[in-house]
């Protein structure tokens, strides 16, 4: 049988940590834990008429008729997820990554371009979050757009550009207040603002402009003279009341609290507090110059 070429999106969902898992628990219970897991995520696949392809160890690979219906899927797993975590002394957490493209079908698996494109955007997904791809995005109804935001551009092998990269948000909060057209916690972070500086220039994120992106790129709003920075190193933005930088980097992001507190993402995320500084790709033992300040003024009520 010859294969059908169809034009599907493509999602993988990886359980993160389970390698560590094993060790920590042991063979069985790890094992336990997992199954249950993949369970979970395979569960809620044919709501959206959607095909499970295969399991690959800590991972599942499934295919849906459109953008939409994939997106809807991932956030019901991450969701379905975070809930069974809540009542579990060993929560999980997975990462997703989507892509929507050309695909050869053939004895029940997938093929083409397109899968690797979404098994590499799986890859560079942090725990708990869900990444997809421009293709993905200009395929998803215009009120599910409002859920994406793009937040770097990858390089991957064999692509001679860069792809962008969205994120999708899925979490309750946010998904309800995207509905209504305002943003979530709204009331809590009206008026909150980072101020960054780096030098002699200040740069805010707040209400008005909720994220800002740090590298060596002269594509990045916040552009930094240093070698060791990735080109587009990481991104400071204000989510859900908190402002979160996230790394994107080869070398890591360092930050230095006003307490004296040093912490060192790669590939992670870190909650800005207070004040402090940022070093990109080297550490504070390295002595860096090109540090960016940071400052998060208190708010009103806790200040009073």
């Amino acid at each position: 049988m010859s294969a059908k070429k169809e034009k599907l999106a493509i999602l993988f969902a990886d359980i993160s940590g389970s390698t560590a898992l094993y060790d920590k628990l042991g063979d069985e219970l790890a094992r336990q834990l997992v199954a249950r897991c993949l369970s979970i995520m395979s569960g809620g696949i044919a709501t959206y008429r959607g095909t499970l392809v295969k399991t690959l160890g800590d991972e599942i690979m499934c295919t849906f008729p459109s953008a939409e219906a994939a997106l809807r899927a991932a956030c019901e797993m991450q969701l379905a997820i975070k809930s069974d975590s809540q009542h579990s002394k060993h929560p999980l957490y997975i990462r997703i990554g989507f892509h929507y493209g050309d695909v050869l079908c053939e004895a029940g698996d997938i093929y083409g371009d397109a899968v690797n494109v979404a098994a590499r955007v799986t890859a560079i997904t942090r725990t708990n979050q869900i990444m997809t791809t421009t293709a993905a995005v200009e395929a998803l109804p215009r009120e599910q757009q409002n859920k994406v935001r793009k937040i770097l551009r990858a390089d991957f092998r064999g692509k001679q550009e860069q792809l962008d990269i969205f994120q999708v948000s899925w979490e309750r909060d946010d998904v309800e207040s995207t509905r209504i057209g305002i943003p979530a916690y709204r009331k809590n972070s009206l008026g909150d603002e980072l101020t960054l500086r780096y030098r002699g220039e200040s740069y805010q994120v707040n209400e008005l402009n909720r994220s800002l992106l740090l590298g060596r790129e002269g594509t990045c709003q916040l552009v930094v003279k240093n070698d060791f920075a990735s080109r587009q190193h990481a991104h400071v933005e204000l989510r859900l009341g908190k402002f979160i930088i996230s790394d994107h980097s080869i070398n890591g992001t360092y930050i230095r609290f006003s307490s004296g507190q040093v912490v060192r993402i790669n590939r992670e995320e870190a909650v800005l507090l207070g004040s402090g500084s940022i070093s990109l790709g080297q550490s504070y033992v390295e002595n860096p110059t090109e540090l960016i300040e940071f400052s998060i003024p208190p708010r009103p009520e806790a200040a009073a």
